[in-house]
This record gives structure tokens, sequence and C-alpha cells, in this order.
């Protein structure tokens, strides 16, 4: 499961949200908005904001409890289509 983490320099929820994630042993993509014209498009000023799929999972400020249920259902969710992928089925 790919994780994305929109974020911006000098945003202090996007480092909280960081720290969070790095304390949570979560391996995380950081994608730079500002250097992303697609991002700052889609994005503007709300960041951080944690994907996961092409779906948000959170954004803005976020605690352990939230990122672990977050991440528990982004993980269910991406097993439920690999099993409705596979072939023969």
């Amino acid at each position: 499961m790919r994780i994305l983490l929109y974020t911006r320099r000098g945003c202090h929820l996007c480092e909280a949200a960081e720290d969070l994630l790095a304390g949570m042993g979560v391996d995380v993509l950081l994608v730079d908005v500002d250097a992303d014209a697609a991002a700052r498009e889609r994005f503007g000023l709300r960041v951080p904001v944690l994907e996961s799929g092409g779906r948000t999972l959170l954004e803005g400020r976020f605690d352990a409890d939230l990122l672990a249920r977050a991440l528990s259902e982004a993980e269910v969710e991406a097993a439920a289509g690999e099993r409705v992928d596979e072939p023969g089925r």
C-alpha cells in the first residue's frame, strides 16, 4: 500500500504529521505541493493531506488514534480490492 503525504515547507501541521508517521514507522512518500504544480492546484493551502490509492485518508491536524484508524481502513480496502481483481474470481 502506497501512502503519500502532501506537505509544504514551513507548515507546522505538516511537520507534526511527518513526525507522527515516522514515530509510527509508516513508510510514506512526501510530496511538496509547492514543487509540484498539479499538487499545488489540487490542494492549495490544504496541507497536510495523507492519501492512499487516490483516496484522502486524513487532512489537517490529526493524532495517532486517527492515523491508526485511517491506515487500518485503507489496508482493509486495499486487501479487498486485491481479492476482487484476482484472476478466476
